[in-house]
């Protein structure tokens, strides 16, 4: 019985387990919350993956450089923006 509440109680923790890595990527995390997220890394391969696609993703994110979008596109939005709100810029 108690097995059986500890992987509801598990499956439960799931819902926000994606947010709880992310924070912890960024240093977002309190000391208790960062203790659990390691533990729960050591001991569970599937989140430990998930993390390291995460983890990956993030350091993609970084290393990537950057564009400035066309002033077309700006333009559009722009005019686009204008259409559909009652305060227009330009």
């Amino acid at each position: 019985m108690q097995q059986i509440i500890n992987k509801k109680i598990r499956l439960l923790m799931i819902n926000s387990t994606l947010e709880d890595l992310i924070r912890y990527m960024y240093n977002e995390t309190n000391a208790s919350q960062k203790a659990q997220i390691e533990k729960e890394l050591r001991e569970d391969w599937v989140l430990r993956e998930k993390f390291n696609v995460l983890k990956e993703s993030f350091e993609r994110l970084n290393s990537t450089e950057l564009q400035s979008p066309r002033q077309q596109s700006i333009d559009a939005i722009m005019k686009y923006a204008c259409f559909t709100s009652k305060v227009c810029l330009q």
